[in-house]
């Protein structure tokens, strides 16, 4: 896994990966919380068992948490007793992806602002994140699959990870859309993306070209 940048390039053994999360605020939440919605999804949401927090986002966001999944299932190469990936939720910090959550979990997280303002938000991101660094081991790295234009999952992360979190360096400019689709194209290949420690990463790229078609 090659991550870094010229004139080093570093081989990491490990890396776990964190999605940052999918709105719940959306026209497609809207969906799913519908009293009268009878698509499978919607119906394990109502009941006290709920739905994994993957599915459910894979359902609200579309095309990018859906890119998140599969490029972190094709990638993932975790240290032994920790998640493959794990999922920023709004006042729980990080979770396993399958995960239950139900309709009011949902409408909980609704209520939370994803923001560095938020101290819940806040304060469960980071004492997630302490939770599982001490699992991570020597040469493990933390890749978030998210945006970094702003401070709300950089700032606590880089506290607790330091050096070993890093992200894709193709996201630098690229909108929430253009970064599933590359996500999907680099898992269907096998080819995986360049990493770079965020620590020491400019937060904002020009916008690179789109995407061509397949």
């Amino acid at each position: 896994m090659p991550v870094g940048s010229s004139p080093h390039t570093l081989w990491l053994v490990k890396r776990v990966f964190l999605l940052s999360p999918a709105s719940c605020t959306g026209k497609r939440t809207g969906m799913l919380l519908r009293q009268d919605a009878v698509f499978p999804l919607a119906r394990a949401l109502r009941t006290r068992a709920g739905a994994p927090i993957a599915d459910v986002f894979q359902f609200t966001s579309g095309l990018y948490f859906r890119g998140k999944v599969t490029y972190a299932r094709a990638f993932a190469d975790p240290p032994a007793g920790t998640p493959a990936m794990l999922v920023i939720t709004a006042d729980r910090g990080i979770v396993g992806p399958d995960t239950p959550i139900t309709a009011s979990d949902l409408h909980r997280f609704a209520t939370v602002p994803i923001a560095t303002s938020s101290e819940v938000y806040r304060r469960a991101l980071a004492r997630s994140a302490r939770r599982l660094e001490p699992l991570l081991g020597a040469d493990a790295a933390v890749i978030l699959l998210g945006s970094i234009a702003t401070g709300k999952y950089a700032d606590s992360l880089l506290d607790v990870f330091g050096e070993r979190l890093l992200f894709p360096a193709a996201f630098a400019g690229r909108g929430d859309m253009s970064r599933g689709g590359l996500m999907l194209r680099a898992a269907e290949s096998g080819v995986e993306l360049v990493y770079v420690p965020l620590a020491r990463a400019p937060r904002h790229g020009p916008r690179p070209p789109r995407l061509t078609r397949s």
